[in-house]
């Protein structure tokens, strides 16, 4: 039996619109689930006694696991802000600090996880139809079936699931994860974004610092700002409360099944709820929920 157990999740308001349709803890990383990258930490040999309660949102580093497996006399791992993310059930002893560990809050959180699971992941495999002409500085993993047309370039930590068409002419930088029978067209550029599966961004399109939900259809020439013009972090709104991100790049976070129209235009920090839609030339400078 292992010697954990996971607490019940509470509901992650603070990571909507991504989470009206799933469990947090589903959400992909890498495209691996939460939950799955939460397992890859836990594993290991674990001394015996108290059972080991984890949190459901929590991103867990192996290393600071490990510190805290080695610490019998720890109550809790918690993270920078001192919220628990794994308990000792009932010790009572001092609290392990973490590194790099961190309780998923917000949905700009989920950027800063996917970039911690790629740089972590170790197996970089292509298994793709890819074109001669794919330019490669950095790291790349191709599922099975995925078809990289003539003059794509990537940059960074890049994962692209299984049967999707990437190309031609586009440039996927920074740490991005594109899901399964997702399709990257012409002229689009991804910079440090998750897409979750089947979905487009089919020609002339900018996704930066954003993240899509499943079946998103953006229009030709939707663009996602994600800069301010005074450099400062981005704030945008949760729950009815205006909360700083820390992020100076914040792009857009979109629900799934969101179409936009073409050359929409999203303002940085603005979320779009599943299923909702703009029309041509639409200027997106608030909430669409």
């Amino acid at each position: 039996m292992r010697p954990f157990r996971f607490l019940p999740a509470p509901p992650a308001l603070g990571c909507q619109p991504l989470t009206a349709t799933r469990a947090l803890e589903a959400f992909p990383l890498g495209n691996l689930s939460l939950a799955e990258h939460q397992l890859l930490a836990l594993a290991g040999e674990w001394p015996k006694g108290p059972v080991i309660e984890v949190y459901p949102h929590a991103w867990l580093e192996s290393a600071d696991v490990a510190r805290f497996r080695a610490d019998p006399q720890a109550s809790a791992l918690v993270d920078a802000q001192g919220s628990e993310l794994l308990l000792r059930s009932g010790v009572t002893g001092p609290a392990c600090r973490a590194t790099g560990s961190f309780l998923l809050r917000f949905a700009w959180d989920l950027l800063v996880a996917n970039e911690r699971a790629l740089k972590v992941r170790t197996v970089w495999e292509n298994h793709g139809d890819c074109h001669a002409s794919l330019y490669v500085d950095g790291r790349l993993a191709v599922g099975a079936g995925t078809r990289i047309l003539p003059g794509v370039v990537i940059e960074g930590d890049v994962v692209i699931g299984a049967g999707c068409k990437v190309g031609p002419n586009c440039y996927i930088r920074g740490a991005t994860s594109v899901g399964n029978g997702c399709h990257v067209g012409q002229a689009v550029e991804l910079k440090n974004s998750i897409l979750l599966d089947q979905t487009n961004v089919g020609h002339l399109s900018y996704v930066g610092d954003s993240v899509l939900g499943e079946k998103v259809n953006l229009g030709a020439g939707t663009i996602t700002s994600n800069l301010r013009h005074d450099g400062k972090a981005h704030r945008t709104m949760v729950a009815g409360q205006l909360i700083d991100t820390g992020r100076r790049k914040f792009g857009a976070i979109i629900g799934d099944g969101v179409h936009t129209g073409i050359h929409t235009a999203i303002y940085p920090g603005r979320k779009i709820w599943p299923g909702k839609t703009t029309r041509p030339a639409d200027v997106v400078d608030r909430d669409l929920v």
